[in-house]
């Protein structure tokens, strides 16, 4: 009796996760009632009973007439009932873009061979040498703190630069002027000069992400195409894009700017066109633009375009010259001390012609989803790029300073406190870097992934706030002195724009990565509900009939895989061939998360139905175990296209153990949440049977972690690989690296000296660098240093003490001085 009841439990889970067909099942039960029968010994009432209960079931879901009969038209016509509207901006937006690897980790079984066979990103020659050349120049001509306080923009020459070199034209193919570089290429400058001046970043950023030169590559007419890509690509022309009003932030597909449908003239034509109302904020590039790429709604009062009674035809986009009749520009918003040049953009009763439309008449309506595709490519792009970029910096100078800054009479970085932030910092970094890479590899691959997409910008912009904030824990008072010296302070200032812009945070968090992933990624759901919008019934019944038996299966394959892992402990499922055997435990540990995720999800879907998009703290938290396990993927991946080198391991470890942590904490607050108790006791018992499987990493990790941060080698230069590196002539931030460099020879002539110490025939090094030369100055006499000692020294104290200070200024904080270098150079460009 034991062996058959074992049977049924070890035949079940095997059967659900083969996921075969309901023949295959009722073969297997008619085994199993006859094995239990004739070897088991259970008597012919209990088979007669087992038969009616199990068999007949079986029977009505094998034969599809009646399952199509008893099942599924019920069941669709409940669907039908109960299904959530969805709104047409809702389906545009959730059916822009692609799928990609979040659909792999929502299914329950990643197949890690598909993530792992990809080539690493490269870039090619031609992007290599501009990235060499170009861009170190045009890090040469600026700096965060002129751009600030000086120009309040890029300088005059800066701006020249990069019309000249083609950086507004990255994207653009070749055939209209432009580079074509690969988005890998477009994340590598955009990070660079994010770890440099921030306001070239986000200049070079725009007209390369959600711009005109995207909309007119994918939507424009071939007329559009050949007049403005080239001039767009050869800086004759800055484009802006004016999306957001003021009542329509997040919520941007409620605009309140109208175009009504009119005849109008232009150009001394009678034409069909639109007469456009708009009032716009927050426009990057707005104030110095060229041509203004505008969202606004069309409405056709007199039926010009249309014959059916619809007066709303939806968001349309279209390009307008900045100088156009009725086109107001040229203020500038102030966002939190940033100069990038941002700001509002209004018009009242402007006439535009039919053709300005991009794409021409047939796109009229269609703006929004044109806007989603086209998010779902840049926002993986832009602000994950930017964000690694400063936090680069934020890690390269936090580290050095550390090591160099004595306290106590030891480096500080040597105090398990600042362990505890590096570790932070530095772990973060490196599962940044690696979000920021795969997410650009994917777009390179030809996806529009808008749920990667989504969870990039939150996720990333999210940790590196967090590794932000911790840097300036550590430089303390030096943080939060502004001036050329301080390498922290503009991003930490400036750190809540990423979070705001490109869909807000707390918007990205709750409602996109879980509400439009759930639908895109989940194998089934989709096909759910097209099927049961589908308006021939017939058809209606056959789709909906594969997709929700499919289902079914689904979550069953999942429910065995989970308690699999949860009984195992993780050990089942396996890793992949592929994986390395130090990391084939996190492997393990995202399939059984992925598993126990897309059970959790099904479950919340049925608990809740379609009021799970409101409980957006429930969906909140399901997005963000989807996030830390594609963000765990991007780590294990990274890795391997690194080479495996075994010094980054700690980073690897670290940034794998925060990510589970997470993401087992997310799971478990969802189901702390649930209206069923009985169900979220369930899952909590058959997701993790023996309690909470995984720590945050230990203090002796952080502390390894802090350590390979202030070691000089391969593995510091790879965590912060692609930052500018600035020269001693052109920014003193390059005085703490220096001081970093030598901080080995340094501690090899303390070390080689401390007989003398103890002797007492030498005093100890000073922790004051400004006593240093008075230190050198007796040891060279003595004897004790050597001459090429004695350089080494003098030259770690000037660096170091230079890296320590802090600015001060004149009372009017050198306001007149820069006034007069701006009007200076204003004069001397007008002759």
């Amino acid at each position: 009796m034991f062996y058959w009841i074992a049977a049924l439990l070890i035949g079940a889970m095997a059967l659900m996760q083969l996921r075969v067909s309901a023949w295959f099942w009722l073969l297997a039960i008619l085994l199993w009632i006859g094995g239990g029968f004739w070897l088991a010994g259970i008597g012919l009432l209990a088979a007669i009973l087992l038969l009616l209960l199990l068999v007949i079931p079986a029977l009505i879901v094998a034969v599809k007439p009646l399952r199509y009969s008893l099942l599924s038209r019920p069941i669709l016509k409940v669907f039908q009932r109960i299904l959530p509207r969805m709104s047409q901006t809702e389906r545009d937006a959730i059916e822009a873009g692609t799928t990609w690897w979040d659909a792999e980790l929502f299914s329950g079984k990643p197949a890690w061979d598909k993530l792992l066979q990809l080539a690493p990103p490269k870039l090619t020659e031609e992007e290599q040498a501009f990235f060499d050349n170009e861009v170190e120049q045009l890090c040469g001509l600026v700096s965060d703190w002129d751009s600030t306080e000086v120009w309040q923009d890029l300088p005059p020459q800066a701006w020249q630069f990069v019309k000249e070199k083609g950086f507004l034209g990255m994207i653009i193919p070749k055939q209209y002027g432009g580079k074509e570089f690969s988005a890998y290429m477009h994340s590598q400058v955009i990070m660079k000069l994010s770890s440099h001046c921030s306001a070239a970043a986000i200049s070079v950023m725009v007209p390369n992400s959600l711009g005109p030169a995207e909309l007119l590559l994918q939507y424009g007419t071939e007329i559009q195409k050949d007049y403005f890509l080239p001039r767009l690509a050869a800086g004759e022309e800055i484009p802006c894009f004016a999306l957001t009003s003021p009542y329509a932030g997040s919520d941007a597909a409620a605009i309140p700017d109208i175009g009504v449908v009119c005849v109008g003239s232009y150009d001394g034509q009678e034409m069909l066109g639109f007469r456009i109302t708009w009032d716009k904020r927050y426009i990057t590039l707005a104030p110095v633009a060229t041509v203004l790429g505008l969202a606004f709604r069309v409405h056709d009062p007199d039926q010009l375009l249309t014959t059916d009674g619809m007066t709303d035809l939806g968001i349309t986009c279209a390009l307008i010259p900045a100088n156009h009749p009725g086109v107001v520009t040229g203020r500038r918003h102030w966002p939190l001390n940033a100069v990038f040049q941002n700001g509002p953009t209004s018009g009242k009763d402007v006439f535009i012609p039919l053709d300005w439309v991009i794409g021409g008449r047939e796109q009229i309506g269609k703006g929004w989803r044109m806007l989603m595709e086209c998010l779902a490519a840049g926002r993986a792009i832009s602000l994950p790029s930017s964000t690694v970029g400063f936090s680069k910096l934020a890690v390269r100078g936090t580290s050095a300073y550390v090591a160099m800054r004595h306290q106590f009479r030891i480096p500080i970085g040597k105090f398990e406190g600042i362990h505890e932030m590096l570790a932070r910092m530095g772990g973060n970094l490196y599962l940044m870097d690696a979000v920021r890479r795969l997410s650009a590899l994917a777009v390179d691959a030809g996806e529009k992934p808008s749920v990667i997409s989504a969870i990039s910008k939150y996720h990333v912009t999210e940790r590196g706030r967090v590794l932000v904030n911790a840097g300036m824990d550590v430089l303390g008072g030096k943080g939060i002195c502004m001036g050329p010296n301080n390498f922290l302070a503009r991003s930490y200032q400036q750190m809540p724009i990423a979070i705001t812009v490109e869909g807000a945070n707390i918007l990205t968090r709750c409602l996109i990565i879980f509400g439009q992933g759930a639908i895109r990624c989940h194998p089934y759901v989709l096909k759910e509900m097209s099927a049961a919008g589908e308006m021939d019934q017939g058809k209606a019944l056959v789709e909906f009939d594969q997709a929700f038996f499919g289902h079914i299966s689904f979550v069953f394959a999942n429910f065995s895989r989970t308690l699999l892992a949860g009984l195992s402990s993780g050990s089942s499922p396996g890793a992949p061939r592929a994986a390395p055997q130090e990391l084939r435990h996190f492997y393990r540990a995202v399939n059984r998360m992925s598993a126990a995720f897309a059970l959790l999800s099904d479950m919340s879907m049925f608990i809740f139905g379609g009021a799970l998009k409101f409980r957006e703290r429930i969906s909140g938290r399901l997005g963000d175990i989807l996030s830390q396990l594609y963000m765990i993927s991007s780590v294990l991946k990274r890795y391997e296209d690194d080479g495996r080198p075994q010094e980054d391991l700690p980073y690897v470890h670290w940034a794998i153990q925060d990510a589970l942590h997470q993401a087992q904490e997310a799971y478990l607050s969802v189901l702390d949440n649930f209206p069923n108790r009985i169900v979220a006791f369930l899952l909590r018992l058959i997701a993790f049977p023996f309690g909470r499987p995984y720590q945050l990493p230990s203090d002796a990790l952080d502390s390894t972690v802090a350590r390979i941060m202030q070691t000089n080698g391969d593995s510091r230069d790879r965590l912060t690989a692609g930052m500018h590196m600035p020269s001693a002539e052109q920014s003193p931030l390059a005085f703490g690296e220096l001081a970093f460099q030598l901080i080995p020879q340094v501690v090899a002539i303390e070390a080689r000296l401390k007989p003398a110490f103890q002797a007492g025939s030498l005093a100890s090094m000073p922790q004051s660098l400004i006593e240093m030369p008075h230190w050198i100055a007796a040891a060279a006499a003595s004897g004790d240093i050597t001459e090429q000692e004695q350089q080494v020294l003098q030259d770690y104290a000037r660096y170091g003490d230079t890296s320590v200070q802090v600015d001060d200024f004149p009372q009017d904080f050198n306001l007149l001085e820069s006034v007069q270098k701006r009007m200076q150079a204003q004069s001397q460009a007008q002759r």
